[in-house]
């Protein structure tokens, strides 16, 4: 029962037990939460009291709720992007982009729909890339879907003096994506960086995404550069935090 003496709202104590009830494992990952009608009766509070109480789990990402259903614990991230394997040269000589060596590691279908285009670089891209603002970049344009889900929004930006007459300017850029195309070319990638953030998404990401009230989404900026650090690609990712685990792995020396 709600403490009235507290001075903590109402609605403010029937989130945080119901957090709590999550948090120890008594409502489980899909489970349906008690109807709002159970709430009410076991709280001891009114309809729009526990109404509040459960936008402040949906704000947090902690509960969905699905129309016509109830409101459901949400579950864990289901695909594992494993930073070890997933930009490995092999994987690139096995046929495998990045994107299809996380299925082949989580085993979901891979698809994808692509656009090309150009543009100037922006003072952000331009001094990622090392080239002057205004500079033409290449722009592919990618949403990546895992068993028909869209699952990752990504957007690679090439300096144009390294993409043209060559098939990452398709939309199919052939066995090995992207990055076996430029090692094709003469430009040998030495190394990767990443850069991971989170924030609360865009509208358009959100539709897109398909995401519930109140999901962040994990962004992740990746720069391909070879070994004399000349930056090859920058690649703005963004991916559902309630769909998406990174795992990074070093050695200890």
């Amino acid at each position: 029962m709600v403490d009235r003496t507290s001075g903590l709202p109402a609605f403010r104590q029937v989130a945080a037990d119901l957090r709590a009830k999550i948090a120890s494992g008594e409502y489980e990952p899909g489970d349906r939460l008690p109807s709002e009608r159970e709430l009410v009766e076991s709280y001891g509070v009114s309809r729009p009291t526990i109404r509040d109480a459960v936008n402040v789990l949906r704000s947090e990402g902690i509960v969905v709720a699905e129309h016509g259903r109830g409101v459901f614990v949400r579950r864990p991230a289901r695909i594992r992007r494993l930073a070890r394997s997933r930009l490995s040269r092999q994987a690139r000589e096995s046929g495998q982009g990045a994107f299809l060596a996380d299925a082949a590691t989580e085993g979901f279908t891979p698809s994808s729909s692509v656009k090309v285009g150009f543009e100037p670089a922006s003072e952000r891209v331009a001094q990622l890339l090392q080239i002057e603002p205004g500079d033409e970049v290449t722009v592919r344009d990618r949403v990546m879907r895992a068993d028909g889900a869209v699952v990752q929004l990504a957007v690679s930006r090439l300096p144009r003096t390294l993409t043209r007459h060559t098939a990452i300017e398709q939309v199919d850029t052939g066995h090995g994506g992207t990055y076996a195309r430029l090692e094709e070319a003469g430009h040998r990638i030495a190394s990767f960086a990443e850069h991971v953030g989170a924030r609360m998404p865009e509208p358009q990401e959100a539709s897109a995404l398909q995401l519930g009230s109140g999901v962040p989404v994990i962004t992740v900026t990746r720069l391909a550069v070879t070994a004399e650090r000349t930056p090859l690609e920058i690649n703005d990712i963004v991916l559902p935090a309630d769909r998406y685990e990174l795992a990074y792995e070093w050695p200890s020396d």
